[in-house]
């Protein structure tokens, strides 16, 4: 069977919504618009989206920021990790059926109602693992797995992780913790109560972060994941961290002048490993906090706000209206 969807742009209508901008720009750019409904091809499924993530990344390429490296074309979509179920599926694939719940990764293209993904691209939503929690699985958390395994903290080894609270950095010191390290966070102060209660020791940014990371670590610090940018890559390397278990996702000066690494999305692009981080979540050993949701209509404000940087974990576009939502029970 379809999916019978309850608002415009259903499965059967042959248009659906999308995000689109025609030019560089600030927020003010970001229009909800109809567009045509991608068909399967073989190979391929077409996905429903409930929830689609919102990136720090994306701000850069809206901007025109990463214009060199990944140009825009014009109307150009957005949004890169999403949950959703199948609403059809193409000849040749078997693994998945209609109304299956899945999440995956579509460069440009996930905050639409409906987005067409090869098969092999999609992971299997665990029951009972929240739309907004599983949208953040392959952006955030597969982030912050490649930036955890390349450092390779190990029991007993202390990790300095930047930005601690915040999209990548929580799912980060996290997954350091499941490995057995000890994790100081950096982060405002508004959020040091939170990352305790995470099992993070958290210290906060700003300037005489180097001091205050010496005294919560006197053994000293083994490795570093720098989710924010400058000053951390260089503090790290103050504090004796080797290079070689430095890994920053902000700071590309570091990687060119220390050859720290700069793992990140990229390097975890694996549905395998966006399954066992969801299955984490699931399980309740690992937390995604969502800081706030928005109606897809809202994707201006959703981007202003996400633009302040003051944050504790993701914000997500809720892409299927709420009636839809409630059918779709997690």
């Amino acid at each position: 069977m379809q999916i019978a969807v309850l608002e415009a742009g259903g499965v059967g209508s042959g248009v659906g919504r999308a995000v689109r901008f025609t030019r560089y720009g600030g927020p003010e750019v970001l229009q909800v618009v109809q567009v045509p409904r991608p068909e399967a091809q073989p190979g391929t499924v077409v996905v429903e989206v409930v929830s689609a993530a919102v990136n720090p990344g994306e701000i850069g390429i809206r901007e025109g920021v990463f214009a060199d490296r990944w140009p825009a074309s014009f109307p150009e979509g957005q949004g890169n990790d999403f949950s959703g179920v199948v609403a059809e599926v193409g000849p040749g694939v078997g693994r998945l059926g209609v109304g299956q719940a899945v999440l995956g990764f579509a460069p440009r293209a996930a905050q639409a109602q409906f987005v067409r993904v090869p098969a092999d691209r999609l992971a299997v939503k665990p029951a009972g693992l929240g739309w907004d929690e599983a949208a953040a699985v392959a952006g955030a958390g597969a982030t912050a797995w490649a930036a955890v395994a390349v450092v390779d903290p190990r029991p007993g080894e202390t990790v300095l992780v930047s930005a601690a609270a915040g999209g990548v950095g929580v799912v980060a010191a996290q997954l350091a913790l499941l490995r057995g390290a000890r994790v100081i966070g950096t982060a405002g102060e508004g959020n040091a109560g939170f990352l305790a209660g995470l099992g993070v020791v958290p210290v906060r940014y700003g300037p005489g972060l180097l001091e205050r990371v010496r005294a919560a670590a006197p053994d000293g610090v083994d490795a570093c994941v720098d989710t924010f940018g400058p000053p951390n890559a260089e503090v790290a390397l103050a504090l004796g961290v080797p290079a070689e278990r430095i890994n920053t996702t902000a700071d590309g000066r570091a990687v060119q002048r220390h050859g720290v690494h700069h793992d990140a999305q990229e390097q975890a692009d694996d549905p395998e490993i966006w399954r066992q981080l969801a299955q984490l979540v699931a399980d309740g050993r690992l937390q995604v906090p969502i800081t706030a949701t928005y109606p897809l209509a809202a994707v201006q404000r959703a981007y202003h706000d996400l633009a302040t940087r003051h944050v504790r974990g993701k914000r997500v576009l809720h892409i299927a209206s709420p009636a839809r939502r409630a059918e779709l029970a997690p």
